[in-house]
């Protein structure tokens, strides 16, 4: 009995000494339990900022946030506003005005700079007038477009330079449809153009030709149809060095585009714009602006403007 009192005491005692050793506040553990240590290069996020990131609902700081912020570049320069962007807004010269709005050719239809086109030349006894109601005149260096290439009067106007096989060549003014018979490419040439790629006698030759945009053009003229008032107009641009892609009239604070008939006229219906600014564009988008055309039915008004050579 003794000494089983002596083993309890003892039990007792190492149970005292290993709860003393367990709460000592110097106590190490034995490394099995490291501290989790951060990822070089990402910084740690204290328990305190994620709980405050979540009880506002505010996102927790990323790695990418904390770097140092890049240098700020060179402030930079203001753009001025380009000629299409202010368009609406522009107003109308006194007489007339020339804006730049491409280099290329955005507006070209069927007939396009640096095309060359083949076909045959006709001839006929032509006095420069025809369905693109232009005035009969001394200059005769003039044609007839077939159907397809005249494209409902796009072709009007327009200066070709046409060649021969035999290495001839002469630029006319397209004046004039040639229908039917006339397959897309070919010209019917006046006679007098004709005679100076060959001899009449031959009849039909073939030939090729390209857009033109001669120097010795004067200022193109604005002619508004018979029958024009301020209640309808119809507007006629004549002698233009390159051909015109759309014709616009001052409405209200902008710009109206108007339709283009056959005939070589643009039409407004309702007379919008009708005396007013007038705005021609060619297809290589150069803008002439005219103003103080007054609505004179069937008189050639000129201005002091030409598209640019190209």
């Amino acid at each position: 009995m003794h000494r089983r009192w002596l083993f309890l005491a003892a039990a007792a005692v190492l149970v005292v000494v290993s709860l003393t050793l367990v709460l000592l506040p110097d106590h190490k553990d034995d490394g099995r339990h490291a501290e989790a240590t951060p990822v070089a290069g990402t910084p740690a996020k204290s328990p305190s900022a994620v709980a405050t990131a979540r009880a506002t609902g505010s996102p927790t700081p990323s790695p990418r946030a904390t770097r140092a912020p890049a240098k700020p570049s060179a402030t930079p320069t203001p753009t001025k506003a380009s000629p299409r962007a202010t368009a609406s807004s522009e107003k109308p010269v006194a007489t007339t005005g020339s804006q730049k709005v491409s280099g290329a050719a955005p507006l070209a239809g069927r007939i396009r700079p640096g095309v060359t086109y083949r076909g045959t030349a006709t001839f006929y006894d032509a006095d420069g007038g025809g369905a693109c109601l232009f005035d009969p005149s001394g200059d005769v260096m003039t044609g007839a477009m077939n159907s397809t290439d005249y494209e409902s009067a796009k072709a009007c106007g327009a200066y070709v330079l046409v060649r021969a096989d035999n290495g001839a060549s002469i630029t006319v003014r397209i004046t004039n449809e040639c229908p039917g018979a006339c397959a897309p490419g070919q010209i019917d040439l006046s006679a007098e153009a004709f005679a100076k790629l060959a001899v009449p006698s031959r009849g039909q030759i073939p030939i090729t030709w390209t857009l033109a945009s001669p120097s010795s053009v004067g200022p193109l003229s604005i002619r508004y149809k018979t029958g024009s008032s301020r209640y309808w107009c119809g507007i006629q641009v004549i002698g233009h060095r390159n051909p015109v892609a759309r014709l616009e009239v001052r409405s209200g604070s902008g710009w109206r585009q108007l339709a283009r008939t056959d005939y070589n006229y643009f039409i407004s219906e309702d007379g919008s714009g009708c005396g007013g600014a007038i705005r021609i564009t060619d297809i290589f988008g150069e803008r002439l602006t005219v103003d103080g055309i007054a609505v004179r039915p069937d008189v050639v008004q000129p201005t002091h403007v030409q598209f640019a050579q190209h």
